[in-house]
């Protein structure tokens, strides 16, 4: 089923739309959650409050992409529940992408730092924008979607240590793109 028939069932408060969601990107929503969670049932927990939260922002918001807007909710969804489930803890996948980000981000609770991620966030859709496509593609399912290393290597058709390779250089021209952009690390 087509994005705007399921945002009009959203509109029309039809249970139906739940169930066409499910059906169009319920694998790729366990998908993400799963690999930042690494438990099936949270990851499904995630997934179905991530329904909940479509269900009870759409209306009055109508996002341009659904699918994006879907898996952001369970993106945020899957990592305050892994924080939540992993305070004294490690998830090796998930960790191991965000530390590699950290040397070129790093991570901030303050007040500033939350001024400044919308600035941030720019500069990495800039950043994005200057790298070739599959590039692009690589950074964000290793840094958006969490896949692991060993997954980008099969979907890529790659070593693993080439993968890990590019991902190295990529970061190093993020950290190097940051830096002339301004920004302090």
């Amino acid at each position: 089923m087509e994005d705007e028939k399921i945002l009009e069932l959203l509109f029309a408060r039809s249970e139906e739309a739940i169930k066409a969601l499910a059906e169009k990107y319920g694998t790729r929503c366990r998908k993400l959650a799963g690999s930042i969670l690494g438990n099936d049932r949270d990851a499904e927990e995630c997934v179905n409050d991530a329904y909940l939260g479509i269900w009870n922002t759409v209306p009055p918001k109508r996002p341009n992409s659904l699918s994006a807007y879907l898996l952001g909710i369970v993106r945020n969804c899957s990592t305050t529940r892994y924080h939540t489930n992993t305070a004294k803890k490690r998830n090796s996948f998930y960790d191991a992408a965000l530390d590699e980000l950290e040397e070129c981000i790093p991570s901030g609770n303050g007040v500033e730092d939350v001024i400044l991620a919308g600035e941030l966030a720019r500069l990495l859709n800039s950043f994005l924008e200057t790298l070739k496509k599959e590039d692009r593609i690589l950074f964000v399912c290793r840094y958006w979607y969490s896949d692991s290393v060993l997954e980008l290597a099969k979907q890529f058709g790659m070593s693993s240590n080439r993968i890990s390779v590019r991902l190295f250089r990529i970061r190093d021209r993020l950290r190097r793109f940051l830096q002339k952009e301004g920004y302090v690390l």
